[in-house]
């Protein structure tokens, strides 16, 4: 039984509403947010969905974590910065696809990018992640972060702001925080992998 025919079976009305209109646009308003919610349910990826079985006997499910955030900063421009991270973002194709949001398993962890004359440094929170869940793919416009830790998926894709050589890439990651840094491009180079130290 879902969380809104739980609810629905709960709900109970002592006395008739005085105003008939106002019950029939309260009445709208329950079905329309208990429709929302069930699609929204149906949307959600069996990884964020969780049955317990309580001492009643009773079945309760529970989702998430549903993470949504962004982070603002002045780029070198003056302009400002504005990125995105977690698993749950508001969808941009609603007019086809009719979701309201887009929601994934692994969670795009927060990133910031520092460009540098002669480099790029890429720092990037994963908290709650050992260093051997974390695989680092970098290619001369790319930096793909993976994080394969049951309890904690991470994803990002990043372009990044010039041609880079991926050869020299280092990485550090300490207190949960990942530091990558990479030169800037001076010759062709097809990517690699990039060890954590």
């Amino acid at each position: 039984m879902s969380f809104w025919e739980e609810w629905e079976k709960r709900k109970k009305r002592g006395s008739p509403f005085f105003f008939p209109d106002l019950e029939r646009m309260v009445e709208e308003m329950e079905k329309e947010m208990a429709d929302f919610f069930k699609e929204i349910e149906a949307e959600v990826p069996e990884d964020l969905a969780q049955e317990h079985v309580l001492p009643d006997g009773s079945v309760r499910k529970e989702y998430g974590p549903f993470v949504y955030g962004y982070s603002v900063k002045v780029g070198p421009d003056g302009k400002p910065v504005v990125r995105e991270f977690g698993n749950m973002k508001p969808n941009p194709s609603v007019g086809e696809d009719k979701r309201q949001l887009n929601l994934q398993e692994a969670r795009e962890p927060l990133v910031d990018v520092i460009q540098e004359p002669e480099q790029v440094k890429v720092i990037t929170e994963l908290p709650g992640v050992e260093k051997e869940d974390i695989q680092l793919f970098a290619t001369e416009r790319s930096l793909t972060i993976d994080v394969t830790n049951p309890e904690h998926r991470y994803h990002k894709e990043l372009e990044l702001p010039f041609e880079v050589d991926d050869e020299s890439a280092t990485s550090t990651y300490r207190n949960g925080v990942l530091e990558t840094i990479i030169k800037r491009k001076r010759d062709r180079g097809s990517g690699r992998n990039i060890a954590i130290q």
